[in-house]
């Protein structure tokens, strides 16, 4: 007769696999003896073994009890089915890491390819990655909040990146990005921002999640927040000279 510690040992498995078998009822618990232990026989091992065996051989253990006291038939029949569920759950897991390899950092999940693609020429021209990172993130919220904007937004933003001024100023405020907020420097990158705004305004912005977009420029940088309320001020202004 054998002790629960010997038991695992004989079966290579640990006491708490013992007893969680006991639990899902598919090893009899034996009652204590007169010593208050409770002792395994030679029957009981060769069973764990064969729990073991089929659990390592990835059978669920709700379908392990089954085939335990399956006849030789049954048991083949019951082999072939598992199998074909580890099958379909293998070319599954395939299918996941498939998809896995081909969201590009998680923005082809969310994001259409033509606005993937705009991100990764970003990056080739030297833009930083947190920038890309902010574009990123404003193109999800136009996507949730105004979807109908997104093929003219996307128009536009493929000729600025084939404006050389356009490129200019996006790696001039990637510099800027670590500056302190009254550096000088910073009033005439304003000022040249402000005019690239003013040649550039064709009122396609998304009022609802153009707010978003700015707040979240905003926060990346102290310098870049003053320099989104400059222009915010600039363009205010010039909207209630014109009303």
């Amino acid at each position: 007769m054998l002790t629960i510690g010997q038991l695992a040992a004989t079966a290579g498995v640990t006491v708490r696999t013992v007893r969680h078998y006991h639990q899902v009822g598919l090893l009899p618990e034996p009652e204590r003896d007169a010593s208050g232990y409770r002792r395994y026989s030679a029957q009981a091992a060769v069973d764990l073994i064969r729990i073991r065996t089929l659990a390592d051989a990835g059978v669920p253990l709700a379908r392990i009890d089954a085939l335990l006291h399956a006849r030789p038939a049954e048991f083949a029949a019951a082999i072939i089915d598992i199998d074909a569920e580890l099958r379909r759950k293998i070319d599954q897991l395939a299918e996941y890491r498939r998809r896995i390899a081909e969201l590009d950092s998680g923005e082809s999940l969310v994001l259409p390819t033509e606005v993937v693609a705009i991100l990764n020429r970003m990056r080739g021209l030297g833009i930083s990655e947190l920038r890309v990172r902010l574009e990123r993130d404003s193109w999800i919220l136009m996507q949730a909040l105004h979807p109908q904007a997104m093929p003219q937004r996307i128009r536009e933003k493929k000729d600025e990146l084939d404006d050389p001024e356009t490129t200019r100023l996006m790696l001039a405020c990637d510099r800027a990005v670590d500056w302190e907020p009254r550096d000088p420097r910073l009033d005439q990158l304003i000022d040249d921002l402000d005019a690239w705004e003013i040649a550039h305004e064709t009122g396609s912005g998304d009022p609802v999640a153009q707010p978003l977009v700015s707040s979240n420029i905003s926060e990346a940088s102290p310098a870049w927040q003053r320099i989104m309320s400059a222009l915010a001020h600039r363009a205010e202004r010039r909207r209630t000279a014109g009303a």
